[in-house]
């Protein structure tokens, strides 16, 4: 790709020309409004899906405290990533994102190994991205697989809970619906887009407020504010330790708003939009996500008996939450039951996103040539659409859930490698940005300004991953895991990939 020369902007459309300047012609369709970026990034983030998911390990690690007022910790360093990446999406906006980015805020000497690092680091995001698709998915199978069981009459009372070999196959029918949305054409994606934010933010409000009104006992605002759990079963005795790992929930939850980035293609006003895409979805995910906490924890008054295993619902916390206080006044959990499919419609949008995300990431990188059978997954079909992308993304995502057939800790823990490699991808463009294009920086319409540097480097430290420790119980294999990937991805940059990877490549023809 040319760097200093900008190729002429034969498009009239100036998004079209825009996309030119950066080396590539236009193959998606363009037809995503401001609200409809927005609403992909937001469906994605889905604090049903995120805060549900992970509630059992804020309850654990720090209890209400961390997770009430940890969540404004979390968010507020959300933010800042989200600023310097909205900056240079602004400046950038094409589907490869973030290593597309490393290659041009890197330099012409070093954008080839800057874009091949982050690139197959963010081949572990898009690992990480085809293991959050899993992840998403999976814990949709498996809330469904609790809402069977508090259906037939709960853990205590025979009710009927399904195998791991029928959770795999509802995973397997979620994901063969996600692949068959995503290959309509993106008019549909942006109506189930809007459809799934609309769910998620009606979701919130109809929980937050169902839920304690009809609880017959319910917490203080003390206890929610205030109460520090520091009984955990990995015995750990920092309290500053306990925090930070019970910061996870957030942190977790405040994930995959770059959606927006990997949908400038397909999106309007992208210079501008795309950037607003990445702030709202994250401003309100963080204001609508603290009032589901609040709802959810004004429920709760015994942690040790929803972490149980025990009780009606198998150790799930929410879910339990949800069936306790419904059958406390009516006598029965039905209540809790449709509850708990508010969320799982709202888990079952968050995956249809991970799928076109992930997908416009993988025809943004094979079109550059750096995935095996490059030419195969970045065709597009007569409706515009990366077919072979999107179920290449269902098939793999189907298969790093298979993992969980053998164990179950095995799946958390790729689960947990994806979102550390996350996290690094998301901190190398940034640390880029601040570092060798401190100087060379060309903003787009959506710019910080004086702040900008500061807040750059904000998002970096933040951007370092955290992890559950080692223990005999969870063998957490991700710090070694991650570092293993690592030295692959170098190792190949040193053996074979600086030969003759080049970085993104233009499609422009002669």
């Amino acid at each position: 790709m040319t760097w200093k020369n900008k190729p002429p902007a034969a498009a009239s459309d100036a998004d079209h020309a825009r996309l030119r300047e950066l080396g590539y012609r236009q193959e998606l369709k363009r037809h995503l409004s401001v609200v409809s970026n927005f609403s992909l990034s937001f469906s994605i983030v889905s604090v049903l899906t995120g805060v549900t998911t992970l509630y059992n390990t804020g309850l654990t690690f720090g209890g209400p405290a961390t997770m009430t007022l940890g969540w404004f910790v979390a968010g507020a360093f959300t933010m800042a990533i989200g600023l310097s990446m909205a900056e240079i999406c602004s400046a950038f906006p094409t589907s490869g994102g973030l290593y597309y980015w490393s290659a041009r805020l890197s330099g012409e000497r070093w954008a080839p190994f800057a874009s091949w690092i982050t690139g197959w680091t963010n081949n572990e995001v898009q690992h990480c991205w085809w293991a959050g698709t899993a992840s998403v998915n999976f814990s949709l199978a498996q809330l469904i697989q609790v809402i069977i069981l508090l259906s037939t009459g709960g853990n205590n009372g025979g009710g009927y809970l399904a195998s791991k070999y029928v959770v795999i196959a509802i995973h397997a029918g979620i994901l063969l619906s996600h692949a068959i949305i995503n290959s309509l054409s993106i008019a549909w994606l942006s109506f189930f887009g809007q459809f799934a934010a609309a769910w998620n933010m009606l979701g919130v409000f109809a929980l937050m407020i169902t839920v304690p009104v009809v609880a017959t006992e319910r917490a203080n605002a003390k206890f929610v504010f205030t109460h520090f759990n520091t009984n955990n079963s990995a015995g750990i005795h920092s309290n500053l330790y306990i925090f930070i790992l019970g910061l996870l929930m957030s942190q977790y939850t405040l994930t995959g708003y770059d959606a927006s980035a990997h949908m400038t293609e397909e999106t309007k006003n992208a210079d501008w939009n795309g950037p607003i895409g990445i702030i709202s979805a994250i401003g309100i995910s963080l204001i609508v996500g603290w009032g589901y906490i609040l709802g959810l924890t004004f429920a709760v008054k015994d942690i040790p008996y929803l972490l149980s295993t025990e009780n009606d619902a198998g150790g799930y916390a929410i879910a339990e939450a949800f069936y306790l206080s419904f059958k406390s006044r009516y006598g029965n959990g039905a209540g809790g039951i449709v509850c708990l499919g508010i969320v799982a419609v709202a888990i079952y949008f968050c995956g249809m996103g991970s799928v076109t995300s992930n997908s416009r990431m993988t025809y943004a990188f094979s079109r550059d040539g750096a995935m095996p059978f490059s030419s195969l997954w970045h065709k597009v079909n007569k409706q515009e659409v990366p077919i072979n992308a999107v179920w290449l993304s269902a098939f793999i995502s189907l298969c790093m859930a298979l993992p969980s057939l053998g164990s179950l800790v095995a799946f958390q823990a790729m689960a947990s490698v994806s979102t550390t490699a996350l996290c690094i991808a998301y901190a190398l463009p940034i640390l880029f940005r601040v570092t060798l294009a401190r100087k060379s920086f060309m903003p787009g319409p959506f710019y910080l300004g004086r702040c900008s540097l500061l807040v750059g480097w904000i998002a970096v430290l933040f951007s370092l991953p955290v992890s559950y420790p080692v223990t005999k119980a969870t063998l957490n294999y991700t710090p070694v895991a991650v570092g293993g990937l690592f030295t692959l991805v170098l190792s190949s940059w040193i053996v074979s990939a600086r030969h003759w990877f080049k970085g993104p490549v233009t499609n422009l023809g002669g």
